[in-house]
């Protein structure tokens, strides 16, 4: 059994236990309610210049894209600083 929980995110239900998976190919990441992205694929892009014009900052700001390792798939993106953490998305079954 599973349940979306974004475009290409599920929680599949499983013999051992919930666990959040790609949509796409069924990989699992994490357990649900535990940190998913440090085991996903990750991108880092300069957003100098990135979808038009530049803006102030522009030159420290990075986007992160997050891929499935069993597939490839795009399962999230978030703009950040250099150095910043993750913005972790915890969700529970």
């Amino acid at each position: 059994m599973s349940r979306p929980i974004a475009a290409n995110l599920e929680i599949r239900s499983t013999g051992k236990g919930d666990h959040i998976a790609c949509r796409s190919c069924g990989h699992a990441l994490a357990p649900a309610g535990q940190p998913w992205k440090r085991q996903a694929i990750l991108r880092e892009l300069s957003m100098n210049g990135a979808g038009g014009k530049a803006y102030t900052g522009a030159r420290e700001a990075i986007l992160r894209q997050f891929g499935c390792p069993g597939c490839g798939a795009l399962l999230d993106s978030e703009m950040a600083l250099p150095g910043e953490p993750f913005l972790d998305d915890i969700v529970r079954a």
